[in-house]
């Protein structure tokens, strides 16, 4: 291929639409700019009205009107997105040192509160009513594995030596504190201390005093996926390991608020479920999925009745030979259960269909699925045809 040629092809935009010839479901691309991406999987990527996506470009922070798929910038500059409020139709992200927020709509900004003058500080989360943000940051005069590493998208690529950061990390027991920062008056309360490496930060969707958090490192080492009250109160251990090498993670909350859903592997590589802890009741459900179906990321619809997920390539933990696909699941309990201890695990298992062939993906950029909030797509961010866009995929097969 001649230079020409080699340049038009990195500068030509992918399709708009097409068919995928092995799914038969249509996909759309949402975006126009390269570089452009949607949000990390457990972030609320929705206007409060369900009208508006928000993803990022190397701009800023754009927003999509899903109906009329009109783009628009609505923040600018080098910018970390947080979520989009549940309540209110603002963005909220840190830009030079400081939390703000953005209404999509007016484009209103404010300040809210200057962040902590601390190492490695981080605010990834609001809560349901939009009265806190919540964060971390290391005590002291600790730095963390590489506090001057560049400033991206939250997992939009994955380092080549993700692992050995993980292990180092962990091992450095580094003190942190966990806090709040309220949205009216910028006051930072901590609300819990630990030489744990606290991470993955989230409030319930639905209750403004829950959050759960991680304890981050290798999976098979840490006990990962905890809730605390947001005056330090109730910290509370969602998954208790049974085995060797068990791991469990990537967790994300239902739209209710009444479950968090996680990856849970038993041991780890071998045998894959969806599991999922009713916050309220302490039920349990695990959904079983087969070695292909596994994904790096997980995702539910509003109303639970379907989920998704984005796949992974041979190099990934469950080494799927056939694993590269946007799937669709319907979960489906067993049948004739009959009257089991309240204490057992629910079982059941997805039935998955392909959506997307991403056999061209590269997986060190994680598609991170998502339900539009009408359920009839599902989103996901793809370097498919070189450069990073936002596409979509139907639920419904085209006809």
């Amino acid at each position: 291929m001649s230079a020409a040629l080699s340049l038009a092809a990195q500068t030509t935009p992918p399709p708009k639409t097409w068919i995928d010839p092995d799914t038969g479901h249509r996909v759309v691309r949402l975006t126009d700019e390269p570089g452009s991406a949607s949000l990390y999987f457990n972030q609320n990527g929705y206007s409060a009205d369900g009208k508006k996506l928000i993803y990022t470009t190397p701009q800023g922070i754009s927003t999509l009107d899903l109906a009329a798929h009109a783009t628009r910038s609505v923040v600018e500059g080098r910018v970390r997105v947080i979520v989009a409020g549940r309540k209110s139709q603002n963005v909220y992200y840190t830009k030079d040192g400081a939390v703000y927020a953005t209404d999509v709509d007016t484009l209103a900004t404010h300040e809210i509160a200057k962040l902590p003058a601390r190492n490695s500080v981080a605010v990834p989360t609001v809560n349901a009513d939009e009265t806190l943000l919540a964060g971390t940051y290391i005590e002291n005069d600790g730095t963390d594995y590489n506090p001057n590493r560049p400033l991206e998208p939250m997992g939009l690529i994955q380092p080549v030596n993700k692992g050995q950061m993980m292990e180092q990390r962990l091992a450095a027991h580094l003190p942190m504190a966990m806090f709040t920062i309220s949205t009216k008056t910028g006051e930072v309360t901590v609300i819990h201390r630990a030489t744990d490496w606290l991470n993955h930060l989230e409030f319930s969707p639905t209750d403004p005093t829950l959050l759960m958090f991680c304890h981050e490192g290798p999976w098979h080492k840490v006990d990962r996926i905890w809730t605390i009250r947001t005056d330090g109160s109730h910290i509370t251990k969602v998954h208790t390991r049974t085995m060797a090498m068990e791991i469990f993670g990537h967790e994300f909350w239902s739209y209710d608020g009444k479950t968090i859903w996680y990856d849970l592997q038993t041991p780890r590589g071998e045998d894959f479920w969806v599991a999922g802890y009713n916050v309220e009741t302490g039920q349990r459900t695990w959904y079983h999925l087969q070695r292909n179906e596994w994904s790096i990321h997980f995702n539910v619809t509003r109303d639970g009745t379907l989920f998704c997920g984005d796949g992974g390539d041979p190099g990934q933990v469950a080494k799927a030979p056939d694993g590269e696909w946007i799937y669709l699941f319907r979960p489906q309990l067993n049948r004739n259960q009959g009257a089991a201890d309240p204490s057992f695990v629910t079982p059941g298992v997805f039935r998955a269909e392909k959506l997307v062939n991403m056999s061209k993906h590269k997986y060190n950029l994680e598609p991170n699925v998502n339900f539009t909030p009408d359920q009839k797509w599902v989103v996901f961010r793809s370097n498919m045809f070189g450069p990073i866009y936002v596409f979509a995929v139907e639920v419904e097969k085209a006809r």
